[in-house]
């Protein structure tokens, strides 16, 4: 066995292995490579139960909702999610609790050491995702909650037999992978469907619903006809639910999250749970697990003078539902100003934003090998009819620039991608206030 790994080594092991972090590109699809390192390590992926989680938007929220119910049940819970907002660490949790430096390192090193045996090259995704199920195995948890990369069917989580499988809804995301339509985007994602698991879909289009009643489940779900937010308020600091599963009704549900969309969310996690345990959870372990989600970058408020928000809005649908509950749920009286990068065509990205309403667009480059250079960011704003725009080659600069021109009754809106929310979380946090 060699010397074990530093956090340095892993951090550059992984570096050399992003391949579809630096080039927008992934091999030919196919699990063949996780499958060869999994069953090298005695297959980690089936140490546990699993709830696998795909959706085009709402996965991380709908993973931490239940992951927070399964732990207030008394479960030792595992989750994996992607991407990371600040730390790599924030991808492999246990019990809420990021995995350390030195475990990370441990079991990234544990990955690299049998590539010459195993023979294939993982890419910086597949030697994350190997290492979350050893680090799984190892620290023995009750079940796992785990994240879909992207899509679905040849995605390297779909290695696992989940007891429930879980689709949030489906939009035109990951197209380079996926298309031109729904259906085909619905098709990828309905391949973590496995014969004799449950299937709970939020998505309620007839056309794709039948997509995934189609997949061989041993029984399907569906948000409308078999669960559903019966009730759906905005709260003091976030929303006040009532909500209807299969068996039974909850009423006064508190989540700490802003959105309508994450009452749907809550919907299709809670009857997540419902499934896995094949019996209601108590009130008492839905209250508390709700109340303890806590979603850093998913339209996270930072501060109140001025009203300072990032949001990890990284595709249209997800932008335009950022958009709404800017402008709808918040309406900032002052002037509203936007600071924006993205991975994606700016165009669609900032009309979805309505970008044209902001008093002042911060363009800059998001933090991403794939991040749209400012220049084509800013002739998108110009294009969509944004009078006033001032241009920032980094988030980091953009976001100090905003607060420094911000008044007290102004509202700061950092958004375009995770990437972007990571690293103006951290600014805005110094700033706000």
């Amino acid at each position: 066995m060699t010397e074990a790994f530093t956090m340095t080594e892993a951090l550059r092991y992984l570096d050399d292995h992003a391949s579809y972090q630096k080039t927008g590109r992934i091999d030919s699809p196919s699990t063949e490579v996780i499958e060869a390192f999994c069953s090298a390590m005695g297959d980690p992926q089936h140490c546990a139960p699993v709830i696998h989680v795909t959706g085009t938007n709402g996965k991380g929220s709908t993973v931490q909702m239940i992951s927070r119910m399964l732990e207030a049940a008394g479960l030792t819970v595992g989750t994996y999610t992607s991407p990371h907002l600040e730390h790599i660490n924030e991808r492999i949790r246990r019990n809420g609790e990021p995995i350390s430096d030195v475990e990370l390192a441990e079991v990234v090193g544990a990955v690299a050491e049998l590539e010459p045996v195993v023979g294939l090259f993982p890419s910086y995704f597949e030697v994350m995702t190997a290492a979350a199920f050893r680090w799984f195995a190892d620290t023995a948890v009750d079940v796992m909650v785990i994240e879909v990369g992207i899509l679905g069917r040849w995605d390297a989580t779909n290695v696992v037999n989940p007891t429930v499988a879980v689709v949030t809804n489906i939009g035109m995301d990951h197209n380079e992978f996926a298309g031109p339509t729904l259906v085909d985007v619905a098709t990828e994602k309905a391949g973590i469907i496995k014969p004799g698991c449950a299937a709970v879909i939020g998505e309620t289009r007839p056309e794709l619903v039948e997509i995934f009643q189609a997949a061989g489940a041993a029984s399907v779900i569906v948000r409308g006809d078999d669960f559903e937010v019966e009730s759906n308020a905005l709260a003091l600091g976030g929303r006040m639910l009532d909500i209807r599963t299969p068996t039974t009704i909850y009423p006064d549900v508190f989540i700490p999250l802003h959105g309508a969309y994450q009452g749907v969310n809550a919907a299709v996690a809670l009857t997540a749970v419902e499934m896995f345990f094949a019996a209601p959870p108590s009130e008492e372990i839905v209250t508390e697990g709700m109340g303890e989600v806590a979603m850093p970058g998913r339209f996270e408020v930072l501060g109140r003078q001025p009203l300072t928000i990032i949001d990890g809005a990284h595709n249209p649908t997800g932008a335009d539902t950022c958009a709404q509950v800017f402008f709808d749920d918040f309406h900032p009286d002052g002037r509203r100003l936007l600071v924006f990068g993205t991975l994606r065509d700016p165009g669609e990205m900032l009309a979805a934003l309505r970008a044209d309403e902001f008093d002042m667009v911060f363009a800059c480059t998001a933090p991403s090998p794939r991040g749209v250079n400012v220049r084509e960011v800013v002739e998108a704003a110009k294009a969509l009819g944004c009078d006033n725009i001032a241009s920032f080659d980094t988030v980091e600069d953009a976001c100090v620039r905003a607060m420094e021109y911000a008044d007290g009754d102004d509202a700061v809106l950092a958004t375009g991608s995770l990437y972007t929310a990571g690293a103006a979380r951290a600014v805005l946090q110094r700033h706000a206030n």
